[in-house]
């Protein structure tokens, strides 16, 4: 080989091997980029996590609070002059006897210092108004009699509640707290002898409404969303999918189906307060239907879900591949066999995503119940 030949050759080869090592150097840079990018996102997921953990556990340790009670155990005694002699021995007419008296007179026998009118308002304001109901039950089972006395349990107000709980402060001025400062000489020496304490219960979830909060409780709202959106779901689940199924395989593509397809993404995006409208002037004014908020609620929430039920399911049945239909079809399938034992199964998961963020709007909705 010639000396040109040689020359051009290591020529050739010096640039072959500064090439690659510029490849090497690339490569190993995007893989230090990569490993970066890889330690980035571990670290963003832990803070993620970290500060769901940190709002989870501040949440549950106030929410918590709504899961404890405070309770007073007063001692209650029947006297022969609180009920009529006749009825002295029926557990029954027992419970007719003025309670609230009673109570008041146990108030001011555990507490002999409070003398005026105001000190004795302030003192029987430490019990709940629920309280002399307790007080009948008792009488009622049978496990507080005439000529007897018994250590009952009851409910205090919520002002003594929230105290008792930390929620309010002894420090805060008179002026700025609803417990006055007797009332609060009066728990001291309650929660001291033990007549005062947190107790865990269900009253939160076994209570309706009240007027009272120390004894207000969830149960008559979450019977209301279980069936407002056991309605709800009842009717536009099979609606959505029975009409995503329609409109994405058997409709016949012409202008008809491409304005109900524009009125459907349409209606997507209308204010819930209109389909309220909606059912007010229609299912209430027209069609005289009771004004029921689990039946004619969770009909105007099927109207509102139904939209983006139908979207969700249309896009998870065109994502089922063709092949699918196909090789049904080649074994003898009928079309709605197809689409009913091969299509809509497979396009499920996402039908019932779709489901699942139809429900969680009408969960949060109220404009439409109002």
């Amino acid at each position: 080989m010639s000396e040109h030949g040689k020359r051009v050759g290591g020529d050739i080869a010096g640039a072959a091997c500064r090439g690659l090592v510029a490849s090497r150097g690339r490569l190993r840079r995007r893989h230090a980029a990569e490993r970066r990018f890889k330690g980035y996102s571990i670290v963003a997921v832990m803070v993620a996590t970290g500060l769901l953990v940190v709002l989870v556990a501040a949440i549950g340790s106030r929410a918590a609070q709504g899961f404890r009670q405070t309770f007073l155990t007063l001692r209650i005694e029947i006297t022969e002059a609180d009920v009529d002699p006749t009825e002295a021995s029926d557990p029954l007419a027992l419970a007719s006897a003025n309670v609230l008296s009673i109570l008041k007179r146990s108030l001011r026998a555990r507490f002999p210092d409070a003398m005026s009118r105001t000190e004795l308002s302030e003192l029987y304001a430490i019990a709940s108004m629920i309280a002399p109901d307790r007080i009948r039950d008792a009488m009622r089972t049978g496990d507080l009699g005439v000529g007897s006395a018994a250590r009952v349990r009851l409910e205090v107000s919520d002002e003594i509640d929230a105290f008792v709980k930390g929620l309010v402060g002894r420090e805060l001025p008179a002026t700025h707290r609803k417990i006055t400062d007797n009332q609060i000489r009066w728990v001291d020496a309650l929660v001291a002898d033990g007549s005062i304490a947190l107790a865990w219960t269900r009253g939160f979830f076994r209570n309706g409404d009240s007027r009272e909060p120390e004894v207000a409780g969830l149960r008559a709202a979450l019977v209301g969303t279980a069936m407002t959106l056991s309605v709800t779901l009842g009717l536009a689940f099979p609606l959505g999918v029975l009409a995503a199924t329609y409109l994405e395989e058997f409709a016949p593509r012409n202008r008809w189906t491409s304005l109900v397809e524009v009125n459907i993404n349409n209606l997507a995006a209308v204010p819930s307060v209109i389909f309220g409208l909606l059912g007010l002037a229609l299912l209430l004014n027209v069609f005289g239907m009771p004004r029921s908020s689990p039946l004619v609620g969770g009909m105007v929430l099927a109207l509102m879900t139904l939209p983006t039920l139908i979207i969700a399911a249309r896009a998870a049945i065109a994502a089922v591949p063709s092949s699918i239909r196909e090789a049904a079809m080649a074994v003898g399938a009928s079309e709605v066999q197809v689409v009913l034992h091969h299509v809509v199964p497979l396009a499920m998961p996402g039908i019932l995503t779709g489901a699942i963020i139809g429900m969680a709007r009408a969960l949060g909705e109220t404009a439409p119940l109002l």
